[in-house]
């Protein structure tokens, strides 16, 4: 069966098409700069990329593009091969604890929702319907990057404000990565061979969350009302003293708006080191003995070691800590940093074991009393397995 797995932006549309349930890849690739000038698209088959220019005035027409080269690429015969299309929903509220039919219904919370996330939710309306006008006779579902985090107990999900903005506007702690945490976890506990466990998963890239997992449960999340929570990341400041913006909005005479875009594109890796939000740039920075990207590289570690230690304790210890998404599958540094202070917590590293990036391994040593592994997160997959259910 033919799944096809969607996160539609503002501007772009990426994809890949799996062959359920046998989980093979067939085909993935990204329309970008939808709606603007230069847009074009990419295609990957087989590990061979190949980028075409196009006018995509609309997701309609990147759906319609995608389709033609299905079919052009020999991998659908005819649009009704193509069974299910998942679409990634960033923001679900507290509405939605698992992944769900695209309905009229669901489809107009999504859009109510846009107020939780206003880059992401209208966008993924606009593909949903694109989808829905291009594909018409595939199950459409919903697979949201809040869904996993709904298991959160209150005390982990409440913030300690006035009660009422919590029953009239719905602030709490959501989460996000959801859907990478998720697929991790279960990854996790095939290699354990049990489901009774309790890991740490460090979903680590430019945007960057934490998560504890008790029997396949999530029951805390770095991230909050937004994804601007928890740790420091590329651009965004992550958890800061909340007076902070009252104060900088008197001393610069800036808008609410106009702080809110500092702490989330001005912030983090780019405020501290002055160079970039790359962190492939800020160890470069440090190579070179740049005080700055040092600075920011300290205290990033320190934050991912906090959350770390902090849900260790709330779980009564750690059957394995897992590294996912670019920093976290890629940076060799940045994992050597974060383990060795750990070595309190009887962590030990096998330096030999973690020169590795991007495959599923163990990193630590035998004798580590808390194994910490490497394993690629997959969205698109896990979005299809949703999707794949659902269809059935």
């Amino acid at each position: 069966m033919k799944i096809l797995s969607v996160n539609a932006g503002s501007s772009s549309l990426k994809f890949t098409l799996f062959e359920m349930p046998e989980e093979k890849e067939l085909i993935s690739g990204v329309f970008e700069r939808i709606g603007l000038k230069e847009s074009f698209y990419t295609i990957k088959i087989d590990g061979e990329k190949n980028k075409k220019d196009a006018e995509l005035p609309d997701h309609k027409k990147a759906f319609e593009l995608l389709m033609k080269e299905l079919k052009d690429n020999k991998i659908i015969d005819d649009y009704s091969e193509i069974k299910g299309i998942g679409h990634r929903i960033v923001q679900g509220g507290a509405y939605f604890d698992k992944s769900v039919l695209a309905t009229p219904e669901n489809v107009d919370i999504v859009s109510k929702l846009s107020s939780l996330a206003p880059l992401h939710n209208p966008a993924a309306v606009v593909g949903i319907k694109a989808a829905q006008a291009v594909v018409p006779d595939a199950v459409q579902t919903l697979v949201f990057d809040t869904a996993f985090h709904q298991t959160m107990p209150e005390v982990n999900y409440m913030y300690a404000v006035p009660y009422e903005w919590y029953t009239k506007y719905s602030v709490r702690r959501y989460g996000a990565h959801g859907t990478s945490h998720k697929y991790v976890s279960l990854k996790a506990n095939e290699i354990l061979g049990r489901k009774d466990t309790k890991l740490i998963t460090c979903h680590i890239g430019n945007g960057a969350s934490i998560s504890a997992v008790k029997d396949g449960l999530c029951v805390n999340t770095s991230m909050g009302l937004t994804p601007n929570a928890g740790l420091m990341m590329g651009s965004r400041c992550g958890d800061i003293d909340a007076s902070i913006v009252a104060y900088i909005s008197e001393c610069e005479n800036l808008s609410a708006a106009e702080i809110n875009t500092k702490l989330n594109k001005e912030s983090g890796f780019l405020g501290i080191s002055g160079v970039s939000s790359d962190a492939r740039d800020i160890e470069d920075g440090i190579a070179k003995g740049d005080e700055r990207c040092i600075l920011a590289q300290n205290m990033y570690v320190k934050k991912i070691v906090d959350y770390i230690s902090m849900y260790y304790v709330e779980m009564g210890g750690c059957d394995a800590i897992i590294f996912t998404a670019g920093l976290g599958e890629n940076s060799v540094l940045l994992r050597k940093q974060v383990l060795e202070k750990l070595s309190c917590l009887g962590v030990k590293l096998d330096e030999e074991r973690n020169n590795v990036r991007g495959k599923q391994t163990l990193i630590t040593a035998d004798n580590s009393k808390i194994p910490v592994y490497i394993i690629p997160t997959n969205e698109e997959l896990m979005i299809a397995t949703d999707t794949y259910n659902l269809t059935k």
